[in-house]
């Protein structure tokens, strides 16, 4: 099911085009990471989403149809700015909020323990937010962004501030969530994160979408004249080679410009003093590719 369609939606403040034109879709039961650089058009394009703003021209459906107040409870959201109110104690910020979007007392209670467990907070369930760390902070308000059980969950830099254990349990939860059926959009900077947990992306700069697809097949895409072998024999010592590097047994080969990886295959299968293992073309890692894409429009725009 589609939880989010944008067709052609474009946003103007002034003489700055903030969005132009962008198209996506966003599966119930997948992690969708909505990418680009600062000032690309990512924050404005969720803000549409929620109905903040107003598209001037394309159309948005949430939940097969336009956005009103029903399904606004069915969202959760977590945006870059955090703000939850810092003289309040944790548990009563977090039984508040889950009443502003429809739960009772009860059913808030247990699931806030549920995931104060989890994320190591029930001990500090009794402080204000403002003798919380920022590492604190930031479980907290993401547990006031999915503990109503929302279909649609949107997080902006979902691990900012926080240590490696704790961007594991914060990760683990979102995977768990995917795994519920739940439509999550991811915006980070992190492309490591994104490489491990979305299913798809898209990448926008200068508000347009310039990339868009199953994140293996984004890296596929872009993938070069670069292979990687396992095996015993002299592989780079090969006249199609052009730098090798091994590393843990495995060799990294990027061949020249008059040779293909399907060629050089073919090759290895002829050398008698070569016995391969193991062979595959390498793949960009996403940070490479965000680099490459954004490099080559701005290449494009001047």
């Amino acid at each position: 099911m589609e939880a989010v369609v944008i067709e052609n939606v474009s946003k103007q403040f002034g003489n700055n085009q903030a969005v132009a034109n962008v198209s996506f879709k966003v599966q119930a039961g997948e992690i969708f990471g909505l990418l680009g650089p600062n000032g690309a058009g990512k924050t404005t394009t969720i803000r549409m989403m929620l109905d903040i703003l107003r598209p001037d021209s394309g159309t948005i459906t949430v939940f097969d149809g336009p956005m009103n107040e029903a399904k606004k409870n069915r969202i959760g959201y977590l945006p870059e700015e955090r703000g939850l109110y810092a003289d309040v104690k944790l548990w009563d910020v977090i039984l508040y909020l889950a009443s502003l979007k429809g739960m009772s007392h009860q059913a808030a209670a247990n699931t806030a323990e549920d995931y104060l467990q989890r994320l190591d907070l029930w001990e500090h369930k009794d402080k204000k937010l403002n003798a919380l760390s920022r590492g604190m902070h930031q479980k907290a308000q993401f547990i006031v962004t999915v503990m109503h059980d929302p279909d649609l969950i949107i997080v902006d830099e979902p691990f900012s501030g926080l240590d490696p254990v704790n961007t594991e349990l914060i990760r683990d939860i979102i995977l768990d969530l995917r795994q519920k059926g739940k439509a999550i959009i991811m915006s980070t900077h992190q492309m490591h994160q994104v490489e491990a947990m979305c299913d798809r992306i898209v990448l926008i700069h200068d508000g347009r979408a310039i990339l868009e697809g199953p994140v293996n097949q984004v890296r596929r895409q872009f993938a070069g004249n670069t292979i990687e072998v396992n095996g015993d024999g002299d592989f780079a010592g090969l006249p199609q080679v052009q730098h090798a590097e091994q590393k843990n047994g495995v060799w990294r080969l990027t061949l020249s410009s008059e040779t293909t990886p399907q060629a050089f295959l073919r090759t290895l299968a002829i050398q008698e003093d070569l016995q391969l293992e193991h062979y595959s073309v390498a793949l960009p890692s996403l940070h490479e590719i965000f680099i490459h894409a954004v490099e080559q429009q701005r290449g494009k725009d001047v």
